[in-house]
């Protein structure tokens, strides 16, 4: 069967999206043509996890629905820069607070740079988010709100709000306190004397004329046309403004939007448009199950991911059960590299209904690398503890002998891994290691264990049969749990609590420099004083 038709049933979720998308089209008719898929961004801020979040996982329902419809459609996909927002408040990471501080409440992209390397703020933000999005290679259309607002892009739905202007404010009202609906209006005016946006009453809306009467800072009463830059809407009413304007026919956002999506969609229906197909993802918590703010600074950044793992690692996270709170912090990259990696081994071997579920595919847009590693991150870090290593080269002296051959030019990937092992390491297992001394039943099991490799080649790899002498080892002290004789290897040879496959661990390390690490256990000698 086709890619095609296996499509029409892939359970992963991105090809449900792409049918509940197809569905959508289906319904207006829509048998090829562009498709729009949105992301939107907040430049306030630097790109941070979400950032990452939401257009990786954009971008892989856009390749199911590019297979699920064999290339019918011209899916695209724009990131939107919410870039016409008056500053709020200024982030306290910022240079130049004093004069950052004076230019609340302006558009973005008026305010001056504080990093001095553009025309503005907003300028600033936007380049570093295109330089995030492509470094990471993914293929899209930047779309500033100041730009679409000003060339004329949203003219029609401005207008058309202004037409409908007591429709949306039907909407909207009973959304908000009593206290804010006395003041509300969709409408934000630019105010042509000090460059800020007003959050002001509206005295009058002409829709004939498009445009809307309101009091300056001043006092004065000011009439501004709805089109050309001269106003912007609320971030709700924008929202679904932007929806119609742009013709998205699909987005993805956090659960913290998901009590406003019926709103966006509503306003969205008022100016003529067909709400576009949305997805609801669960938002990361930190260690402690609270939920991550970029101003507490209790997250981990894109940036702490790729200092230790790969990023296809990182889109493996993302791409795992997006509907599912996931706590995000260092102890769950480990995890996420060797399960990314255990996907990537099995695609070349699976059925084509099989591949289409495997992350793999989505994480490679359909076209995984062959290139593998015959060695797991888990065992590499555990490697890395045993030999104390500080750089790649002590790896490849242990990694060279277990993978015949291997060389780091060969094998760029087992290259990589080593690198990243080392640095994990040296950052977060290293500074926590905590030896002990044996108990006297574990103490006579690695003695037996000992007598076991004794007796085996000193070029032994194999690890399941290394494995199998470990388990007898243990067997023969009668534990009443082999976990704990487990245990008891790595927190008395590697100062942790857990850890791979031990003979998986030997066969890499090496038989005799096993022996010598378990006779320093026994003698006390890796227990600092």
């Amino acid at each position: 069967m086709s890619v095609l038709d296996l499509a029409q049933n892939a359970k992963a979720w991105p090809f449900e999206q792409a049918r509940l998308l197809k569905k959508r089209l289906d319904k207006l008719g829509r048998k090829s043509g562009p498709v729009v898929f949105e992301t939107g961004y907040g430049p306030s801020g630097l790109p941070h996890m979400g950032t990452f979040g939401e257009v990786v996982r954009t971008t892989m329902v856009l390749r199911a629905f590019d297979a699920l419809t064999d290339g019918a459609y011209e899916p695209q996909l724009i990131c939107v820069s919410d870039d016409m927002d008056g500053m709020r408040k200024v982030p306290d990471n910022l240079p130049q607070q004093d004069m950052l501080n004076q230019h609340l409440q302006e558009p973005l992209t008026v305010v001056p740079d504080p990093f001095g390397t553009h025309d503005s703020f907003g300028a600033h933000m936007n380049a570093r988010l295109r330089g995030f999005l492509d470094g990471f290679g993914f293929t899209y259309t930047f779309q500033s709100a100041t730009e679409l607002y000003k060339s004329g892009a949203y003219d029609t739905m401005l207008k058309r709000a202004a037409e409908r202007y007591d429709d949306i404010m039907a909407v909207m009202l009973p959304t908000l306190g009593a206290e804010r609906q006395a003041t509300y209006s969709p409408f934000l005016p630019i105010s042509p004397k000090t460059g800020r946006v007003l959050y002001v009453p509206m005295k009058a809306v002409d829709a004939a004329a498009g445009t809307v009467t309101f009091d300056d800072e001043d006092g004065a009463e000011t009439t501004l046309p709805v089109t050309g830059g001269h106003v912007k809407l609320q971030w709700k009413p924008d929202f679904g403004m932007r929806w119609a304007a742009l013709g998205v026919d699909f987005e993805m956002f956090g659960k913290d939007h998901q009590t406003n999506a019926p709103v966006y969609s509503r306003i969205c229906k008022i100016l003529g448009a067909e709400p576009p197909t949305q997805f609801v993802y669960e938002l990361f918590l930190d260690q402690k199950g609270e939920k991550i703010s970029k101003s507490k600074g209790n997250g981990l950044s894109v940036e702490d991911w790729l200092k230790y793992a790969p990023a296809e690692s990182l889109s493996y996270y993302n791409f795992v059960k997006p509907k599912t709170a996931k706590r995000l912090y260092f102890d769950v990259i480990p995890k996420a590299v060797d399960e990314y990696m255990q996907h990537l081994a099995a695609y070349a071997g699976q059925t084509p209904d099989k591949q289409l579920e495997n992350p793999a595919w989505h994480i490679h847009n359909g076209n995984p690398p062959s290139d593998t590693s015959p060695i797991s991150f888990a065992l590499m870090l555990n490697l890395a503890s045993a030999a104390s290593a500080h750089n790649t080269e002590v790896m490849w002296g242990f990694i060279g002998r277990y993978v015949d051959g291997a060389t780091a030019q060969s094998h760029p990937l087992l290259d990589q891994l080593a690198g990243f092992a080392v640095q994990y390491f040296a950052d977060f297992v290293e500074p926590t290691k905590s030896f002990r001394i044996a108990t006297d039943m574990e103490r006579a099991a690695m003695e037996d264990l000992l007598v076991r490799l004794r007796a085996m080649d000193a070029d032994e790899r194999d690890a399941a049969r290394i494995q199998d002498e470990v388990f007898a080892a243990g067997k023969t002290q009668e534990f009443e749990n082999l976990r704990n004789w487990f245990q008891a290897l790595y927190e008395v040879l590697l100062g942790q609590s857990q850890g791979p496959r031990f003979g998986s661990f030997v066969a890499i390390y090496g038989v005799g420099e096993t022996i010598a690490l378990i006779e320093k256990g026994l003698a006390g000698e890796l227990v600092k004083g």
